[in-house]
């Protein structure tokens, strides 16, 4: 049987991390191991105790919730990161993506939802509100209409691009992992760069970027 999914709560706010943890602590598969007040401090425990999940306010002092989430998504390429803010999405959603965030929940949201969200970014998924789920998609249009793709595209590494043309055509993380001798977390972890900085993530999407850039054969399907 798995064990629970270990979160990391980052919060400048002590009696928000108290109530944070009460309510995940209350969900048969969670379990909080550390807490964190500022951004610096995230990154060091975050190194040292290796969540899955890190439940990040974006409103920190000194280092905000972005820049954190970037130093740490660099120490710790397998720890999702989910954003909890008061914001509106148009300001931050992309800044959150771009820095390797895994999604982002209201403060306001419902402990459903963030139980939900949760468990959604421990698996590897993005969790977005319907409405940004739009706005990503009105962005990468825009980003497309601009002659801005080939410049994203182009900021793929070597073994990004080989990770996305065999998730395009269709491979499962452990498979990748034996073709590229990786293993399937390291896998999973280049897919959410390669998503964070395409703005890409379902996998018919993926094969029509990837037809685009050569990556696959237009009779891979």
């Amino acid at each position: 049987m798995p064990g629970p999914i270990c979160v990391l709560l980052v919060d400048d706010h002590a009696i928000l991390r108290q109530g944070l943890r009460s309510l995940l602590e209350s969900e048969p598969d969670m379990v909080v191991v550390g807490e964190a007040g500022s951004g610096e401090e995230a990154i060091a425990l975050a190194t040292a105790l290796r969540p899955d999940v890190v439940l990040m306010d974006i409103a920190l002092p000194g280092m905000d919730g972005i820049a954190a989430t970037r130093g740490l998504r660099a120490a710790v390429p397998e720890a999702k990161v989910l954003i909890l803010t008061m914001h509106a999405e148009e300001e931050y959603l992309m800044p959150v993506v771009e820095a390797g965030g895994s999604g982002y929940v209201h403060k306001r949201s419902t402990h459903v939802d963030l139980s939900t969200a949760i468990r959604t970014v421990f698996r590897g998924e993005v969790f977005l509100y319907p409405n940004a789920i739009s706005m990503l998609a009105r962005r990468l249009v825009d980003k497309v209409e601009a002659g801005e793709e080939r410049k994203i595209y182009e900021t793929l590494s070597e073994r990004e691009r080989e990770v996305l043309g065999l998730v395009a055509k269709g491979y499962t993380s452990a498979e990748i992992g034996e073709t590229l001798f990786l293993s399937p977390k390291t896998v999973d972890s280049y897919r959410d760069r390669i998503a964070a900085k395409i703005g890409i993530r379902r996998r018919s999407d993926l094969v029509r970027y990837a037809l685009r850039h050569g990556l696959i054969r237009p009779d891979v399907q």
